[in-house]
């Protein structure tokens, strides 16, 4: 448990601005182009996320959800979400943090391979939201587990999520060739 609690302040914390993105006015097809050779070129043309709600109010999942439908098709980037933690590259996680679901997480995030990519996704996730200062979560992710990336909204939409999804990208292409 120390190693956890270790690892989670260690973490640095990477946010994204929105105003750095500038993918407001391009066509989705345009950013998922660029989102799809990123992915090709990091994670051989499949990256699986596992997405976690972690006690939210079903506001994210609707607009991951829509990442599915005709109009985006996330799958067509080579986004796919997956099942299992086990055959994830990266963690999603929406939601404050409930005190029930907070076991749960910690166990889909030490069964997920490394190297682990976290993404909060949400003011809940990122940090409690509306729920901050509930005595009944824990103010969102990061106080649980180690959050590389976060991605604001309340909650985001598709189009943002596929812009910060592809910012990710770009910070983790970066690392590697850095170092």
């Amino acid at each position: 448990m120390f190693r956890l609690f270790y690892k989670i302040f260690t973490t640095p914390k990477t946010v994204i601005s929105a105003v750095d993105l500038n993918c407001e006015q391009a066509e989705v097809n345009v950013i998922g182009a660029k989102i799809r050779e990123n992915v090709k070129k990091l994670f051989r043309g499949s990256l699986a996320i596992r997405m976690v709600d972690a006690g939210s109010t079903n506001a994210a999942e609707h607009e991951l959800t829509a990442l599915s439908n005709a109009f985006y098709d996330a799958d067509r980037f080579g986004i796919h979400f997956v099942a299992s933690p086990k055959h994830a590259d990266m963690l999603l996680v929406t939601g404050p943090v409930t005190r029930n679901m907070k076991n749960a997480l910690i166990k889909a995030y030490e069964a997920t391979p490394d190297p682990k990519i976290v993404v909060a996704l949400g003011d809940d996730a990122i940090d409690g939201g509306i729920f901050k200062g509930s005595y009944a979560t824990f103010d969102g992710v990061k106080n649980v587990i180690p959050v590389d990336y976060e991605i604001p909204g309340d909650p985001p939409s598709p189009k943002k999520i596929l812009c910060h999804l592809l910012k990710i990208l770009g910070a983790i292409d970066a690392k590697r060739a850095g170092g």
